[in-house]
């Protein structure tokens, strides 16, 4: 891993409310340049929810974002890109009628005297592709023509041509075969070549373990652990994420352990049933 002293992107104290929800409390998140940050938990974990607060799409209610070791505020999506956040989303966004070529530029169509530039970028579709390694048939195949690993692969060399130094992929590998699965994991690596953070939501923890520095564990809308995939068996991380590790039986030798005198075990257990009294769980 080639990181950098400091992160490029680091979130502390985050915490979002919906209603009576509490999606998400005092969550803390970093990403070195050079890493492959995972983002895993169960269903309504809140990994969503953080997604969308770093995207800028739904701000947090308190906590602070810091990028380049600057503070900053993440209101709209505008002020993400602005930053170098790119987000690449489960849904992908591509049109379907629409060649690699107009995908890769839409929005951002390259003019010359007042008129579409194809050429200029074509060849630019070309340089971007090839120096990720994507394998194409054309770039001027329509999309509806692409495999699925060929249309996550040119959602994700879109966003990049902002240069971006953040990477978000919500589950970039769902829905796909084997095959398809492996390319995009080869392109999560060359990202991470490229120098870019990277944060990876994934329910695959195969994949997980095959391409992430570092795994970040969300339960019920709070921090449940950090590790590393390296050193870390599936298992534990699975635990981390059910809560597997907090029963009647952990609790009891939790208590048994403690020193005399010593009642932070039993106020520890007090507040992890009162959170899970309080997080229903949102996104």
């Amino acid at each position: 891993m080639t990181a950098a002293d400091s992160p490029v992107l680091a979130l502390s104290g985050i915490s979002k409310r919906f209603g009576a929800v509490q999606a998400l409390t005092d969550v803390s998140l970093e990403v070195y340049p050079g890493e492959v940050v995972a983002l895993v938990g169960d269903n309504g974990a809140g990994k969503s929810t953080l997604i969308k607060v770093i995207a800028g799409v739904g701000p947090a209610d308190t906590g602070e974002i810091r990028w380049e070791d600057r503070p900053v505020n993440i209101t709209k999506p505008a002020d993400a890109t602005g930053l170098g956040i790119a987000t690449v989303y489960q849904d992908l966004a591509l049109c379907d009628n629409l060649d690699v070529v107009a995908n890769l530029f839409l929005g951002r169509e390259l003019t010359r005297t007042r008129v579409l530039d194809e050429i200029g970028m074509e060849k630019r579709s070309r340089e971007l592709l090839g120096s990720l390694s994507v394998r194409l048939p054309s770039v001027r195949v329509p999309v509806a023509g692409l495999s699925g690993g060929q249309r996550q692969s040119v959602a994700i060399a879109r966003s990049l041509l902002g240069e971006p130094k953040v990477v978000l992929l919500d589950e970039p590998t769902a829905a796909l075969g084997v095959a398809q699965t492996a390319e995009v994991l080869d392109l999560v690596e060359r990202l991470r070549e490229r120098g870019l953070g990277v944060i990876l939501i994934s329910h695959n923890l195969a994949d997980v373990k095959a391409v992430a520095d570092r795994v970040v564990v969300l339960r019920l809308g709070r921090n449940a652990g950090a590790f590393d995939p390296d050193q870390t068996s599936q298992e534990e991380i699975v635990q981390a994420i059910t809560g597997a590790l907090d029963n009647a039986v952990t609790r009891r030798r939790a208590r048994s352990e403690a020193p005399p005198g010593d009642s932070a075990a039993g106020s520890s257990v007090d507040s992890s049933v009162d959170e899970d009294r309080e997080l229903g769980g949102e996104g």
